[in-house]
């Protein structure tokens, strides 16, 4: 049984204290005062420069792909000279659109260290949703696995600002499919564009600042197309430190040697995409940093998941709450040897209150955890684990040290919160945060940011309380988002594809509990006077716009007219518990 030596306000100020890795210090950061880790590397540069540390330790691992840290050290810096060859130069976008692969690591570094703004694309995308990202970005380098490439080939010529295609293959035993030669965009193999690389090689000199920009990850909101948030290398950094500092505060609370390295390798299963701010931001920058082995597989399969965590001495499960859940439920869990396990985050998705307690037992050296954070906040922004995880399961644990969040109720229009608004555990409101891991806005868009950000606070659109010990519970959803199997789907964006069928003439998109994927994307529907069509037909329609995962897999027909409040808007809540109370009585 856990039990904690040290407060969670003492390990705080012992970590944080003068002198201290993570001591806390107020910069000008984008011309405004913030508190920022003191210690924190400068760029993604000097992270990738610490892993060779961990050289000749296992970091990517494949299905029967195997490559040391210093293997994608030297690859990295070695494609990193090979895009400045092609012309990248600092700011320049190269996106990647692809599975999770070795080769979509070692393209992520390749391009931080020119830099370059590293675009990750979702690889889930349809080809409009892609030729729309690398549009709108302005990409002129992109790296691809195979299927994404068909799904973008037919339409190449609208990209004027694409130059290379880099394809990546996941099956090393045959030549990389790169189909007819394009007359002004060169398509080429990875390993071709790669050539021979120096075991030698150092990635180029370049200058770049921590507030320079490092990535942009795509993410939808309520209306219109998806908006790239812009994350500075010091964004990208915060995560980190945020996530090393959470680490060490649990390990200090229950008596270990906060500077003590653990004692063998941290071996990670990754279970979700790199193209997510939880996979690149929160997943594989930390185990670059750390020395952690990432381990992929082709395709999530609990069965296929138990084996990787048998032979591979997995030490950390990461993903979305039904991954967890999935593993654990398998029927042949007992079967295998999981005693390695020690850590089982996840995030992105609501958690059920009884998962910590079914996870301690499942895994009784293990410690499950989970957090909250947005791409806006460059992933991570609270955190809550081990003790405190036990004993308030509903809660995503209090901000980190450099953070500073708020809530705000309805109605307040200031730009920045006032010390007279209410507070509380009882206050509902929008949370508002602010912090050097917040982006300074969206790419191309200001009017979209002038709405989210303003003097340097994130309007999250999440309804929060925020309890007494600072602890923060997130109550309601942003901007009717629904988290399916651990993917966003935003309801405007489904509800825009089905109006365009001609049969449709009213709709509204919910979210509503499912038993593995957290939600189910169900849709309510009004057809036009004298109109009849198969729920299928709707299917097909949408699956034909949207990527797989944003197709409704509850579709209800409805006669009368949706319920709306005075303004005209659709009152959501009253749909979905509707819709909750039917399936009910069905069972």
């Amino acid at each position: 049984m856990w039990e904690a030596r040290l407060s969670l306000e003492e390990a705080t100020a012992r970590l944080t204290a003068p002198g201290q890795m993570f001591e806390t210090e107020r910069a000008i950061v984008h011309g405004r005062e913030l508190t920022v880790w003191k210690n924190a590397p400068a760029t993604l540069r000097q992270i990738l420069d610490v892993s060779l540390n961990h050289a000749a330790r296992d970091f990517l691992v494949y299905e029967d792909q195997r490559h040391t840290f210093e293997e994608h050290y030297r690859v990295a810096a070695t494609l990193g000279a090979r895009l400045i060859d092609l012309g990248v130069q600092k700011g320049d976008r190269v996106a990647i659109a692809s599975r999770n692969l070795p080769e979509w690591v070692m393209a992520f570094w390749g391009s931080v260290v020119t830099g370059a703004v590293v675009v990750p694309l979702n690889a889930w995308w349809t080809t409009d949703e892609l030729i729309y990202g690398l549009s709108d970005s302005g990409t002129s380098v992109l790296f691809a696995d195979e299927e994404r490439l068909e799904r973008v080939r037919p339409r190449i010529d609208e990209l004027t600002e694409l130059s290379t295609i880099v394809v990546l293959s996941d099956d090393h035993t045959r030549p990389t499919c790169l189909g007819d030669p394009h007359d002004r965009v060169r398509v080429t193999a990875f390993s071709e564009f790669l050539g021979t690389f120096d075991p030698r090689a150092t990635p180029p000199d370049v200058e770049v600042g921590s507030d320079d920009d490092a990535t942009m990850l795509y993410t939808s909101g309520t209306t219109g197309h998806p908006k790239g948030a812009v994350g500075s290398h010091r964004n990208v950094i915060t995560n980190l430190m945020n996530l090393f500092f959470a680490g060490q505060r649990s390990a200090l609370r229950l008596g270990g040697d906060n500077a003590a390295a653990p004692a063998e390798q941290t071996s990670g299963l990754l279970n979700i995409p790199f193209f997510h701010a939880t996979g690149c931001l929160a997943f594989m920058i930390p185990a670059t940093a750390a020395g952690n082995k990432i381990v992929m597989m082709h395709h999530f399969d609990s069965k296929r998941a138990l084996q990787v965590i048998q032979s591979e001495r997995i030490t950390a499960i990461g993903g979305v709450p039904t991954i967890a859940m999935q593993i654990i439920d398998d029927p042949g869990f007992a079967t295998f040897d999981t005693s390695s396990v020690k850590s089982i985050s996840y995030g992105g998705a609501p958690a059920p209150p009884d998962l910590v307690s079914r996870l301690r037992a499942a895994f009784p050296g293990g410690q499950p955890s989970n957090g909250y954070g947005l791409t806006e906040t460059s992933a991570g922004v609270c955190g809550n684990s081990g003790l405190d995880y036990v004993a308030k399961p509903n809660s995503c644990g209090p901000a980190y040290p450099v953070n500073e969040l708020v809530v705000v109720p309805e109605g307040f229009e200031g730009d920045e919160p006032t010390d007279d608004l209410p507070h509380g555990p009882d206050v509902l409101g929008e949370l508002w945060i602010k912090g050097p891991n917040v982006v300074r806005g969206y790419w191309n868009k200001p009017e979209a940011t002038a709405e989210a950000f303003t003097n340097g606070w994130l309007h999250t659109g999440d309804i929060a309380r925020i309890d007494e010990e600072g602890f923060v519970y997130i109550v309601d959803r942003a901007k009717d988002m629904i988290i399916r199997g651990g993917e966003n789907v935003y309801s405007v964006i489904v509800e825009g594809a089905i109006f365009d069928h001609p049969d449709v003439a009213d709709c509204a998109v919910v979210g509503v509990p499912h038993p593995t994927l957290g939600e189910e994307v169900a849709a309510v529907i009004i057809l036009r006077p004298g109109r009849v069509i198969e729920a299928e037909e709707i299917s097909r329609h949408v699956a034909a716009r949207l990527a797989k995962f944003e197709v409704p897999t509850r579709l209800v027909f409805r006669s009368k007219a949706l319920p709306r409040n005075p303004q005209g808007k659709v009152l959501k809540r009253e749909l979905r518990e509707s819709l909750i109370a039917t399936s009910i009585d069905a069972n």
